[in-house]
């Protein structure tokens, strides 16, 4: 197969990409909702289909935080960004592990749980943009 050389007809196999990716999340997200309006959240949940589902969002998101690092001005540094960044995100795991822990039926042990949770699953792209700006500063 020969590789395609011509810009226009790049762009035009990348919004036919788009457009499939786009017509599959829908049926993903039919197949689920169906499964979800007739088993319920945990009927949808076994579905092989959720974690396809999950998988392909992160992915995507992933892929999008690469194209904005190197989209965004560099009028702030990555260091400042990071710090702003891990302060608000330490501020919202501590709101939640505190309203957590004042649900009935969870315990102050919950709460903690579910805020280093929610923490380390903010760390994750946190550090990925960090890395990300801080290689595009030192391409520049």
């Amino acid at each position: 197969m020969k590789k395609i050389t011509d810009e226009r007809l790049i762009l035009q196999n990348l919004k036919n990409i788009r457009i499939a990716y786009f017509i599959q999340t829908i049926g993903i997200l039919g197949i689920l909702g169906y499964d979800l309006v007739t088993k319920g959240v945990e009927g949808m949940r076994e579905n092989p289909l959720w974690l396809v589902f999950l998988i392909t969002t992160v992915i995507s998101a992933y892929l999008s935080m690469n194209i904005s690092a190197d989209h965004e001005n560099n009028k702030i540094s990555p260091q400042k960004s990071l710090r702003f960044s891990l302060v608000v995100l330490i501020l919202i795991s501590i709101a939640v592990g505190f309203f957590v822990s004042l649900t009935n039926g969870f315990t102050i042990i919950n709460g903690v749980i579910m805020g280093v949770i929610l923490f380390i699953c903010g760390l994750i792209p946190i550090v990925y943009i960090y890395n990300l700006r801080i290689k595009r500063q030192d391409d520049e």
